[in-house]
């Protein structure tokens, strides 16, 4: 059984920092792409940050050079560093990792998805 497990969301003023971290457990082989994803009320959930095995990272417009996302392969986790956040960075975000894991029949590779922890950015 494979988990995600978010901590670190809150509330912010405008202008502040946010440090969010992903904790991956469970039987666990392998961690290939890790990402934050973030869904406002009424909107689709988006893309915020990816980052590969090898640690290549990717971001859309609206947070490059605000956003940084990390990894540690040997802890299993995936960290947001957060700066100059807006108003409009405000939802629900949610760690997601593709895992090779260890099953009783051999192993499964799949998506996961976290619980999620909110963000809230006031102006």
């Amino acid at each position: 059984q494979v988990e995600l497990v978010e901590s670190g969301g809150g509330l912010v003023q405008a202008g502040g920092s946010l440090r969010l971290s992903c904790a991956a457990s469970g039987n666990i082989l392998n961690i290939y792409l890790m990402g934050w994803y973030r869904q406002a009320p009424g909107k689709r959930r988006e893309l915020v940050a990816a980052i590969s095995g090898g640690g290549l990272t990717n971001y859309p417009d609206s947070v490059k050079g605000r956003f940084t996302i990390s990894r540690d392969n040997a802890k299993n986790t995936v960290t947001l560093q957060m700066n100059s956040l807006k108003p409009e960075d405000t939802g629900v975000y949610y760690c997601n990792a593709e895992i090779m894991s260890s099953i009783s029949i051999g192993t499964k590779r799949r998506e996961y998805w976290g619980q999620g922890t909110q963000v809230t950015v006031s102006s």
